[in-house]
C-alpha cells in the first residue's frame, strides 16, 4: 500500500511538471511590463477624496459642474419641461438615430454657434456630427483632422488647456505642442508670448482655441486680440480648432460667447468646432455635443462639406455606429421652440449670474481680509473657473488643513462656492497664503 501511494505521488508530480512545462509563463498576456498601473485621473480622485471626508465644512471646488447655492446640482428647470415633453410623446420611440445624429438638433446646433443667418450655413459649407458630448467631438474632430488634414500634423495649446486635449490628440498620433497662454505675473493672458507662438509654428499647424470661459484658466481674449490672431493665423495659413464648451454659461449671452468663432468663419477661415451642451444645458451625463467642419467660400465649399461629412460618417459607424438620443432629443426641443428657448436663455443667466456673483464676493472677502497679493483677477476672468495663483504647496495645505479640495494647479470652480461657505474658504485661502510661499 506504502509502494502504491508513492507511486501515484510520483505520476501526480510527472504530471504537474509537464503541465507547468507547456503552461505559458504566466497566467495572463497582460503582465505588468506589458500593462503598466495607470494613476488615477487626478480630477476624479480628488472627487472620489472629496466624497470620502467626512469633515463637516469640507468645500469641493474641484469638479466643473454647476451647483446652485444651496451646493447641489441644478436641474434647468427647462430641461424639466422638456423631458415633460417627451415623455408624453405618444410617437416616441427608441430606434437608432442616423449615424450623424438628430437633424433637428445638428443644424440648431450649427445655427446657436454661427447665427442663424451665417453665410457658412446658407451657402451649405458646413456640415455636423452629433457626438459623445465635446469630449467627443474633441475626438471626432482629432481623428478626422490625423486621417485627412495635409498640412503640418501637430496641434498646438495653450499651456495650460483643458488636460483632456493632450490625451484625445496623443491618442491619435496627433503630436502635441504648446503656446503660451497664462502669466503668472498678471494672472492674465500673456498675449504676447501667445501670438509669437503661433506666427512661430510650422506653416499650416492646427491652432486649438477656447471659444470663451477658458478652462482652466477663465482668461480670454478681448474682441480686438481675437481680431489679431485671426492676422497672424491668415498669415500662416493655420488651421483653427475651436473648442466650445461654454456658450451662455460664460457670460449669460449666447452670442457675445461665440464671437470669436463667428468672426474667424466671416474671415472665411476653414475651421472645425466641438461643441459641448453639458455645462449650458446642465446635461453633464447625457454627453450631448456637436461637431461641425465649415469650409472657406469656393465655388466647390459645399462639394466639400459633402465629402468630410461622407467621411466623419464612416469614422462615427467604426466607432460608436449612433449617437444616443435623450440628450440631443432634450437640447433640439428646447432650441426648436421659441418659448423654451427664451426660458432656456434665462437660465442661463441665473447660473452665469450666480458665479459673476460669487467671484465679486470672494475677491471682496480676501481684500477686506488684506489677503497678500492682489485679487482683481478672480473678477477679471470668466466662466466656471478661476485660476486662484495658489501654488501646489498651499493647495496641499488647504486640503490637509480646511478640507477645501481644489486641483494642484490652484483652478477653482467657482459655482462650487456659495453664500455658506465663501466665508470659510476665503479665510482658509487667507491662512494658507500667510503661511506656505
Amino acid at each position: 500500500m506504502p509502494l502504491h501511494t508513492s507511486h501515484h505521488s510520483q505520476s501526480v508530480a510527472r504530471v504537474k511538471s509537464l503541465v507547468h512545462q507547456m503552461s505559458p509563463s504566466s497566467a495572463t498576456n497582460f503582465t505588468a511590463e506589458a500593462v503598466p498601473q495607470a494613476a488615477e485621473d487626478p480630477l476624479f480622485g480628488l472627487v472620489r477624496a472629496f466624497r470620502a471626508d467626512q469633515h463637516p465644512t469640507k468645500v469641493d471646488v474641484s469638479i466643473g459642474a454647476y451647483r446652485g447655492d444651496n451646493a447641489k446640482p441644478w436641474v434647468l428647470p427647462v430641461v424639466k419641461k422638456a423631458d415633460e415633453i417627451l415623455r408624453n410623446d405618444p410617437n416616441l420611440d427608441h430606434e437608432y438615430a442616423p449615424i450623424a445624429g438628430i437633424a433637428s438638433f445638428t443644424s440648431k446646433a450649427a445655427e446657436l454657434i454661427l447665427g442663424a443667418d451665417s453665410p457658412a450655413i446658407q451657402e451649405k459649407r458646413i456640415t455636423s456630427v452629433q457626438t459623445i458630448s465635446g469630449t467627443g467631438a474633441v475626438h471626432l474632430g482629432a481623428l478626422f483632422l490625423a486621417r485627412f488634414f495635409p498640412g503640418t500634423k501637430k496641434v498646438y495649446v495653450s499651456n495650460p488647456t483643458w488636460v483632456n486635449h493632450h490625451q484625445i490628440f496623443s491618442n491619435v498620433g496627433v503630436p502635441v505642442a504648446q503656446y503660451p497662454y497664462f502669466s503668472k505675473e498678471t494672472k492674465g493672458l500673456d498675449f504676447d508670448g501667445m501670438k509669437a507662438a503661433i506666427a512661430e509654428a510650422p506653416e499650416r499647424s492646427i491652432i486649438l482655441l477656447h471659444a470663451c470661459a477658458h478652462n482652466p484658466t477663465g482668461v480670454d481674449p478681448t474682441l480686438d486680440q481675437w481680431k489679431e490672431l485671426a492676422v497672424v493665423l491668415k498669415e500662416k495659413n493655420h488651421f483653427p480648432f475651436f473648442d466650445s464648451a461654454y456658450q451662455g454659461f460664460a457670460s449669460g449671452d449666447l452670442v457675445k460667447d461665440s464671437t470669436a468663432v463667428r468672426y474667424f468663419v466671416e474671415q472665411g477661415f476653414e475651421t472645425v468646432i466641438a461643441q459641448s451642451f453639458a455645462k449650458n444645458f446642465g446635461l453633464y451625463g447625457e454627453r450631448a455635443g456637436c461637431f461641425h467642419f465649415v469650409t472657406s467660400p469656393a465655388p466647390d465649399a459645399s462639394e466639400t462639406a459633402t465629402r468630410v461629412a461622407s467621411q466623419l460618417a464612416i469614422l462615427q459607424r467604426s466607432e460608436i455606429s449612433n449617437p444616443p438620443l435623450y440628450g440631443a432629443r432634450i437640447v433640439s426641443t428646447v432650441l426648436n421652440d421659441a418659448q423654451l428657448f427664451a426660458e432656456w436663455e434665462e437660465n442661463l443667466r441665473t447660473m452665469a449670474g450666480r458665479i459673476i456673483e460669487m467671484r465679486k464676493a470672494l475677491r471682496a472677502k480676501l481684500e477686506e481680509l488684506g489677503t497678500p497679493g492682489t485679487w482683481n483677477h478672480i473678477t477679471d476672468q470668466i466662466g466656471m473657473f478661476s485660476f486662484t495663483g495658489l501654488t501646489e504647496a498651499q493647495v496641499l495645505k488647504i486640503r490637509e488643513e480646511a478640507h477645501v479640495y481644489m486641483t494642484k494647479n490652484g483652478r477653482i470652480s467657482m459655482a462650487g462656492l456659495n453664500s455658506n461657505n465663501i466665508d470659510y474658504f476665503a479665510k482658509a485661502v487667507d491662512k494658507v497664503v500667510r503661511e506656505v510661499q
